[in-house]
């Protein structure tokens, strides 16, 4: 076993005697009352500290739980262990319902919009006599028990410790694997994790379904523990105290464990000057986002040496798995785009572009700055959708597709301006790549069945792999924002990679690199043709653009005016034009062109 491992039993044997040694009962109530708070903190964790979604309407998902457990079981007379399981499921529905359309917004404008949910939850449960009782709220909520036998308040005690336990167990499951590196990816950067194949509106969706089940449960239990419920228990505070518990604690899989101790016996110290409370939680708010921005959890790591995760030794020059490597028929082109527009109002960055590419080939596109390179790249990928044309990729109509259903069929690509994730070390940066092609899918994950454990071990080799590729193995348990720039260069290459592209975009490669490391992206770019990789680059480096090219591709203001072998394009007028200015009238079809821009 890991010492990980052995720390965790030895906590849960620790936590599982505690109440054996509370003497009375307002003692073992503010340990049930750390407990549901934990339990609601640790699902709001994975949307708050791991995808970077503010919430303050989850009050409301902790009533959704409560009224469900105390309605089932007052009004439908079920059993309470059942009326616990479906305040869970309903949570989750709710949570599915406000996440829709709520996600599609961002920032400020989703904390509006989860608050206002909030509070109207509060207003309905607290207005309509029927069925929820209204101020008064409802009454003779069945508690759990077993054998006939109520449970005491030392047993609710163990009740929530268990359930804790399991949670913590299973988030943890699920956020060391492919879901966790996805909702960090997103946090960090939402376009380069669709364009590697994380569908982000899911995930998003995911990770708030997820903290509302556990918000949920954790209101049931309010509900049946006490007995009853009303909206005093689900006030916009409730909001703002479990956000706090997310903040204070830190964005880590403990972070919500110290905050809600922390802050429930805070809590409970404080009762006794309730004038005292709000402004106790709005210092220690601005304090956790000011201070100690990591919180609890973050500080502590600083004192936690970091241990390396990569243990498997992995042959320096170890090829890519056999699954990358792509042999079309050469004959079919592997892309085709037709008559491609796209338009930002009078700013035209793509007009009436066609282009084909064939299969195992090096195509360079260039231009002069503002020429819309790159805005051509985004709508082959995905990114940006065209106003007009079509996309083929080996025949399939990709036109419509969002980048990470692109991606899943065959494009990767790299950015002008990195976008890494930063959070995430060089090796897991590799693995998001991965995503689109581990199977296993949500629940084997959160209980790391053997299928799972399975398909990490192998995540792991091929991400060592393709690090060898690129000749950063010795760097993968290193932050990738760490890197010096080349190595960040080469390490989204290697990511976009992972992703198994048939055809690889690769936008400014060498900007920003010195002569040797552009020596050496040439040997890199020869060697991923050779896997049967078609390469799509941008390039300003004329010498880089010679060297590795086998098909040129000249746009000037959105317009593609040149197209061909690397020499005859380097002598073509237009060319040398569009570069470098000419006297004399151009033709016909360069001279009038839409309104410049910059791609």
């Amino acid at each position: 076993m890991r010492a990980s491992s052995w720390l965790t039993l030895l906590v849960a044997a620790g936590l599982a005697l505690l109440p054996l040694g509370l003497g009375n009962e307002f003692q073992l109530k503010v340990l049930f009352t750390a407990g549901v708070y934990y339990l609601a903190a640790s699902g709001l964790n994975v949307l708050v500290g791991y995808t970077g979604q503010k919430s303050l309407g989850h009050a409301g998902l902790f009533a959704a739980g409560a009224y469900t457990a105390a309605l089932l079981s007052t009004l439908a007379g079920w059993n309470a262990w059942l009326a616990l399981l479906a305040a869970g499921g309903v949570a989750a529905l709710f949570g599915v319902v406000i996440s829709m359309p709520a996600l599609r917004v961002k920032g400020p404008s989703l904390t509006m919009v989860t608050i206002g949910f909030g509070i109207v939850v509060e207003k309905v449960v607290s207005e309509w006599q029927q069925p929820f009782g209204g101020q008064q709220g409802i009454y003779g909520v069945a508690p759990l028990s077993v054998g006939g036998h109520a449970f005491g308040m030392r047993d609710w005690v163990w009740l929530v410790l268990a359930l804790g336990l399991a949670t913590h167990a299973m988030l943890g499951a699920l956020l060391r694997g492919k879901y966790g590196r996805a909702f960090l990816a997103v946090q960090d950067a939402e376009v380069a994790a669709e364009s590697v194949g994380v569908n982000v509106y899911r995930t998003k969706v995911l990770a708030f379904v997820i903290s509302a089940v556990t918000c949920g449960l954790a209101g049931a239990l309010v509900a049946q523990q006490n007995q009853y419920i009303n909206s005093d228990f689900i006030s916009f505070n409730l909001s703002v105290f479990l956000l706090l518990v997310v903040l204070f604690g830190g964005p880590s899989r403990l972070g919500p464990l110290f905050g809600a101790l922390i802050l429930s016996l805070l809590d409970a110290w404080l009762a006794r000057w309730p004038h005292v409370q709000h402004f106790a939680y709005g210092a220690l708010l601005l304090f956790a986002l000011y201070a100690m921005p990591r919180g609890v959890a973050g500080a502590l790591e600083r004192l936690w040496p970091r241990t390396k995760r990569v243990d498997e030794p992995a042959p320096r020059e170890a090829p890519p798995p056999a699954s990358v490597t792509h042999l079309p028929t050469p004959s079919e082109p592997l892309l085709e785009a037709r008559h491609l527009r796209k338009a930002y109002g009078g700013v035209v960055p793509t007009h009436d572009v066609s282009l084909t590419l064939q299969p195992g080939h090096v195509h360079a596109l260039i231009g002069p700055n503002g020429a819309g390179k790159t805005t051509l790249l985004n709508i082959l990928s995905g990114i940006v959708p065209a106003d007009a044309g079509q996309v083929l990729l080996a025949g399939e109509d990709i036109t419509a597709l969002k980048a990470s259903q692109v991606c899943a069929r065959g494009i990767g690509r790299t950015f002008q301006n990195l976008k890494l994730f930063g959070s995430l070390t060089v090796l897991d940066n590799v693995r998001v790549g991965l995503h689109a092609h581990l199977g296993v899918g949500f629940w084997p994950c959160l209980l790391r069945l053997p299928a799972a454990a399975r398909q990490e071990r192998a995540a792991l080799a091929e991400a060592l792999r393709w690090l060898d590729f690129v000749g950063l193995r010795e760097r993968a348990d290193e932050r990738a924002t760490s890197l010096p720039y080349g190595h960040q260069r080469r390490l989204e290459i290697a990511r976009a990679l992972a992703t198994r592209p048939r055809l690889l975009l690769l936008d400014e490669p060498a900007a920003g690199l010195n002569p040797q490391e552009t020596q050496e992206l040439i040997g890199l770019v020869r060697r991923i043709r050779t896997l049967g990789i078609t390469v799509l680059l941008i390039e300003h480096h004329m010498d880089l653009v010679m060297a590795v090219s086998d098909h040129v591709i000249v746009l000037d203001y959105g317009q593609k005016i040149a197209e061909g072998d690397p020499q005859t394009v380097q002598q073509d007028r237009r060319v040398i034009a569009a570069y470098l200015g000419d006297d004399e009238p151009a033709p016909p079809q360069a001279s009038a062109h839409p309104t410049p821009c910059v791609a």
